[in-house]
């Protein structure tokens, strides 16, 4: 396929994309470190080399959420697209490359010449880069991809696509927010629905201690890499002075909450400089950064979850092992 062919099959909207994501991170950083308990917000794991290493954690042997979510789409895009009108236009929010995508992108097109694919991301990089690998893949398949944050995204679309949406978020991303966040920010997603559009939610389910906390801190350390690359940015980004190799990886499932989280752990009393923020700051020996929740949940409380978010279930799908859902919803 020639360059030209594939401009033509692809436009990317990238006025949303925020031109302040250098001073982002850093008053994340500022106020995260700063605050007590310290925190970072798991947003920013996701530079280049995060990226990377959340690759390997997919394909880790511990690591179940996305071979269970793959198993569903692979036994069931037939289903979830089912009755879908011609002219639907497919939404992911997170799209990253797109993987999993493929799968509902190949079922569609089966049964229709063309098909509209919208991807929303706030990487402009990993979302130009999937996206003329699927064009090239797929001789049907147009992309109209955003840069931006979710609902910026969604509602862009919405001024350009008056047609009938499936939304797809997939993965466990919803298990990074609160419950009251969740339910928030399905809210917000169904106030830009019509009548005619669904979404699609991926939602991992609630399990023993045993099979979680490995999933979030394998043998190979890949995922306390992936953890520690968050202080390797500030140290890139911010010019910081934090010695990766003081600092240990934490993950610990909270069953009573249905919540992993993920922690960096200051093995020493030290002070770290951090230069382009002017600041210093000090740890004790124990004292624990928090980088990420991972919220799971039982089947009443997904039913909960879409009550309050004013969204109705119409279909479920598990995995053999039914330790991942996926969820298919619209408006009330």
């Amino acid at each position: 396929m020639n360059q030209t062919e594939t401009d033509e099959r692809f436009e990317l909207l990238d006025r949303l994309l925020p031109d302040t994501a250098e001073s982002s991170f850093a008053d994340a950083v500022v106020q995260g470190l700063g605050d007590s308990p310290k925190h970072l917000p798991c947003r920013f794991f996701y530079d280049e080399v995060g990226s990377k290493l959340f690759e390997q954690i997919c394909n880790l042997p511990e690591y179940y959420l996305t071979r269970a979510e793959t198993e569903i789409l692979t036994t069931h895009a037939g289903e979830m697209i089912s009755g879908l009108p011609d002219d639907v236009t497919l939404v992911e929010l997170g799209s990253g490359s797109a993987t999993k995508t493929r799968l509902l992108i190949e079922a569609l097109l089966k049964g229709r010449d063309r098909l509209r694919f919208a991807p929303i991301d706030i990487s402009q990089s990993a979302l130009e880069s999937s996206s003329r690998e699927l064009i090239a893949d797929h001789p049907g398949l147009e992309i109209m991809a955003v840069a931006g944050e979710y609902q910026d995204g969604i509602r862009a679309l919405k001024d350009r696509n008056s047609g009938p949406e499936l939304i797809l978020w997939l993965g466990s991303s919803i298990g990074n927010l609160t419950r009251p966040e969740a339910v928030d920010f399905l809210r917000d997603i169904r106030a830009s629905m019509s009548s005619n559009d669904r979404l699609l939610v991926g939602i991992d389910l609630r399990k023993s201690t045993e099979l979680l906390e490995p999933a979030y801190d394998d043998a190979a350390r890949v995922t306390a890499a992936f953890n520690l690359n968050i202080l390797a940015r500030i140290n890139a980004e911010l010019s910081g002075r934090f010695d990766l190799g003081a600092f240990d990886h934490l993950a610990s499932y909270d069953e009573v909450e249905g919540c992993v989280r993920m922690y960096l752990v200051s093995s020493c009393d030290q002070v770290v400089r951090i230069e382009d923020l002017d600041v210093d700051v000090p740890f004790k020996a124990g004292e624990r950064i928090h980088t990420e929740n991972s919220h799971k949940y039982s089947l009443g409380e997904i039913d909960t979850l879409l009550e309050q978010a004013n969204l109705v279930l119409e279909n479920r799908w598990f995995d053999s092992q039914k330790r991942f859902s996926l969820n298919l919803m619209r408006g009330v």
